[in-house]
């Protein structure tokens, strides 16, 4: 039954990808060349939203997301994080470069601020912009609030809530939703605590959402994690974050 309902899940998307196709868009980060997606109605000053992807780079989440969210008036960008030239071949590729954006958070930072100025130049409205971001991603949204990136809120997905002890504290004007799995062992109890302390240090607007009997990439169709029920209703929290913060 569960093969069934992942098999349905990916006709779906396919289906849609044949209806709405994504727009390739590549911008440069001095000589590396980044290859993003993009879709929705642009050049109308629309609200949009920076996707940020998994650790193996813009996967079919990334793009289902991107295809939703269009459907829902907005324009949305999928950032590329690691360039034309270093999209991971498998996990053990992936963990090894992933860490290392997570270790060089300004490198990361970086990344992340080269797409939303892509974005910006689309034709969107500049004021209201939000970022998600799903697993890797989903560290990389904290991350663009960490750095005080000009965005009204930022939506962090499975993603990884660690910060090393040693980084200085921020100050952290955007609003912030943390969408958590309650069984993400990739998550410990003292990360998800330091978080807490982070947030209110910073006197942010935060919020964490916890989705119970879920694993890591609850929300990936493709997922042996996949909980159709509560990727439903993290999907829900999503758009109601975003029309508080856009609309």
């Amino acid at each position: 039954m569960r093969s069934l309902l992942i098999f349905i899940q990916l006709l779906l998307f396919t289906v849609t990808m044949q209806a709405q196709k994504m727009q390739p868009i590549t911008y440069q980060d001095g000589t590396q060349k980044l290859n993003g997606e993009l879709t929705g109605d642009t050049g109308k000053n629309k609200p949009a939203i920076l996707i940020l992807p998994a650790w193996k780079g813009i996967d079919n989440e990334a793009r289902q997301a991107a295809l939703d969210l269009a459907k829902e008036g907005y324009v949305a960008f999928i950032a590329d994080i690691y360039g034309e030239g270093n999209i991971p071949k498998d996990n053990t590729e992936a963990s090894k470069i992933a860490t290392r954006y997570k270790t060089d958070y300004a490198a990361y930072q970086h990344r992340i601020s080269i797409a939303l100025e892509t974005l910006k130049k689309q034709g969107v409205d500049p004021q209201k912009i939000a970022v998600i971001g799903y697993c890797f991603g989903g560290t990389g949204a904290l991350e663009a609030a960490r750095a005080g990136l000009p965005v009204q809120g930022v939506i962090s997905i499975h993603g990884g809530l660690a910060k090393a002890a040693e980084r200085p504290a921020t100050a952290i004007n955007t609003k912030v939703l943390v969408e958590h799995p309650a069984d993400d062992k990739s998550v410990s109890a003292q990360d998800y605590n330091n978080f807490i302390q982070e947030m209110n240090a910073a006197k942010a607007d935060w919020q964490i959402i916890t989705y119970a009997h879920c694993g890591h990439t609850f929300t990936n169709p493709e997922s042996g994690d996949y909980n159709p029920l509560m990727a439903k209703r993290a999907w829900a929290h999503t758009l109601l974050f975003l029309k508080e913060l856009l609309k």
